[in-house]
C-alpha cells in the first residue's frame, strides 16, 4: 500500500464519475492474510459508548456500521480500522473511500476479511469495502463487485431460507454533476431491484445526502429524528428508499444531535447527517438503533455510524477434528533431523510383522507420524504479530484522546486549539507508522537476502510475496 495522502474536504464532499464492472466472487478464493482490541474508556465518550464495548454473556445481537475512512490506501489504516471494529464488537463493517484500485478479497493478518471494489486503474480515489469478522465470514453466501462506488454482500441467516443482503454504496456529492449523480442512481436501483423482497436489505454508506427531519410525504420510509434539512441528494435518496420500500434508520431514533452528527467539515463550522443505514420495511422491527459512535477514530472528517439488529447469522458449529495440524518442519535441520529419523524408526518397527488390511495399516502408518513430528517437533505456533510497533499504538490512542477533547470544548477558543493538537497527533502517528511500514520492509529484505543465500526457497519464496504485497501486506 502507499503512503499518499487524500485531499481534505472542504465544505462538501467531492468525488468523481464512477466506473462500474460486475464480479461475482465467493469465499473460497485465495486470501491475503492487522490487532489485538482495546478496551478503554476515554474522555469525552459516554457510559453508552463504554456499555455497547463490554461483552454480553447472553447471545449478542447483529451489529453492522458503516464509515467513511477517507483512505485504507494509506499504511497502517487497515489495522486502525480492525481495531475499532474490535473495539465496538462489530460483526460487519462497511466502509467507503477505500482509494484502493480494482476488486478482490484480502485476508488480513488479524483475521478479518476484506471484500473490496474499485476503479480498474487510475488513480486512487473512491472505492468500497466490507470488512466481515471471523463470526461473519462463515456466513458469507457470495458477493458482487460493481465498480467503485457499489459492493454487494450476501449473508446466511438464521431464518432458513432468509438471507441478509448488504449493500454498501459511496454516492456523488451534492455538488456533483446531474449527469453523475442520475448515472449512480439509475445502476443502484437496477441491482436493489434483483434483491429477493423475502430477504433482509440492507443498504449503507456514505449518501452524501441530508434527509433531514422533515418526513412529510415520506412518513413510511422515515421518521422526524433526522438532522438538518433535507437537499437535493437527501430528496434524491428519499426517493429511492421509498420506490424500494427502505427504511433510513438514522431517523427513528431519538438520540442527541452529536449521536447523529456523521461528518463534520475540517474546520469544525458545519455538521452534517449524510452517512447512512437503511433496512427493508419489512423487517422494520428488527432494527433496534442506528447511532453515531464519535469515540471511533482513524484520522476521519467521519464518524462511526453503528447499527443493531435482532437478526442473528447462521451459526456453525465447530468440529474440532477437522483441524489441520502444522509443525516445525523448518527444525528439520542437523541433529533434528537424525533424531526425527530414529524415532520414527522406533514406531515404524513393531509395524513390520503386523498382517492387517490397508485400511488399518494406513491409519497405523500416520499415527507414527503425527506422534513423531508433535514429540520431536512440535505444533507450529501461530501468535499474530503486528508490524506496527508499540510506540505508534500508543501515539494512536493518543491521538484518540485529542479527538475526545475537540468534542469536549466548551469555547470556540478552546475547540481550535484542541483542533490544531488533534492535527499535530495525527502527523505524529502518520509519521510513526510510516517509519515502522519502512522497518519491517527492510527486515523481510534482509531475511530474503539471507534465504537466498542459505538456499533457504520456500522461506525466500514466502517473503518475496510479502514484499510483493501478494500476502499479509496490511
Amino acid at each position: 500500500m502507499g503512503l499518499t495522502t487524500p485531499p481534505r474536504k472542504k465544505g462538501s464532499v467531492t468525488e468523481t464519475r464512477t466506473d462500474s464492472q460486475p464480479l461475482l466472487s465467493t469465499l473460497g478464493e485465495d486470501g491475503d492474510s492487522d490487532s489485538a482490541p482495546e478496551l478503554m474508556m476515554t474522555r469525552g465518550e459516554s457510559r453508552k459508548d463504554l456499555s455497547d464495548r463490554t461483552p454480553s454473556s447472553s447471545a449478542r445481537s447483529l451489529r453492522i456500521a458503516s464509515w467513511n475512512v477517507r483512505t485504507l490506501y494509506e499504511a497502517g489504516k487497515c489495522v486502525q480500522a480492525t481495531r475499532e471494529m474490535q473495539r465496538y464488537r462489530l460483526d460487519i463493517l462497511g466502509v467507503s473511500e477505500t482509494h484502493w484500485i480494482q476488486s478482490g478479497q484480502k485476508k488480513l493478518r488479524s483475521g478479518e476479511l476484506v471484500l473490496f471494489s474499485g476503479k480498474e486503474e487510475g488513480i486512487h480515489e473512491e472505492g468500497v469495502a466490507i470488512i466481515l469478522s471471523k463470526r461473519a465470514q462463515r456466513t458469507l453466501r457470495g458477493w458482487e463487485a460493481h465498480g467503485s462506488r457499489l459492493l454487494l454482500a450476501s449473508f446466511l441467516s438464521s431464518n432458513r431460507g432468509i438471507k441478509i443482503n448488504i449493500l454498501q454504496l459511496y454516492a456523488p456529492t451534492n455538488a456533483a454533476s446531474e449527469e453523475e449523480k442520475e448515472e449512480f442512481y439509475d445502476q443502484l436501483q437496477r441491482i436493489t431491484e434483483k434483491l429477493p423482497r423475502k430477504d433482509v436489505n440492507i443498504i449503507m454508506g456514505d449518501a452524501n445526502a441530508k434527509v433531514g427531519s422533515d418526513n412529510i410525504s415520506y412518513e413510511e420510509i422515515m421518521g422526524k429524528q433526522g438532522l438538518g434539512v433535507m437537499n437535493d441528494n437527501g430528496e434524491r435518496f428519499a426517493d429511492f428508499c421509498s420506490l424500494n420500500d427502505l427504511v433510513i434508520g438514522g431517523t427513528i431514533f431519538p438520540h442527541k444531535d452529536i449521536h447523529k452528527v456523521t461528518w463534520v467539515s475540517p474546520d469544525g463550522g458545519t455538521e452534517n447527517q449524510i452517512d447512512h443505514i437503511c433496512i427493508s420495511r419489512k423487517f422494520r422491527r428488527s432494527l433496534q438503533d442506528v447511532r453515531v459512535f464519535r469515540g471511533a477514530d482513524i484520522g476521519s472528517d467521519h464518524h462511526l455510524v453503528i447499527a443493531t439488529f435482532q437478526l442473528k447469522l447462521k451459526r456453525y458449529s465447530r468440529n474440532p477434528t477437522t483441524k489441520r495440524l502444522k509443525f516445525q518442519v523448518n527444525l528439520l535441520q542437523g541433529n533434528k533431523i537424525t533424531d526425527f529419523g530414529i524415532t520414527l524408526k522406533n514406531r515404524f518397527q513393531p509395524l513390520e510383522h503386523l498382517d492387517e488390511d490397508m485400511e488399518t495399516y494406513w491409519s497405523q502408518v500416520k499415527d507414527s507420524f503425527i506422534s513423531t513430528c508433535t514429540e520431536v517437533l512440535g505444533e507450529k505456533d501461530y501468535k499474530h504479530k503486528d508490524w506496527i510497533s508499540q510506540e505508534s499504538l500508543n501515539r494512536l490512542s493518543e491521538r484518540r484522546e485529542k479527538k475526545a477533547a475537540v468534542h469536549n470544548s466548551r469555547t470556540r477558543n478552546e475547540k481550535e486549539a484542541a483542533q490544531r493538537e488533534y492535527s499535530d497527533a495525527a502527523k505524529e502517528v502518520k509519521r510513526s507508522i510510516k517509519n515502522d511500514k519502512e522497518a519491517f520492509t527492510n527486515e523481510l529484505a534482509e531475511r530474503a537476502e539471507k534465504a537466498a543465500q542459505g538456499g533457504h526457497m520456500r522461506t525466500l519464496y514466502e517473503t518475496t510475496k510479502v514484499l510483493a504485497g501478494k500476502r499479509k501486506n496490511t
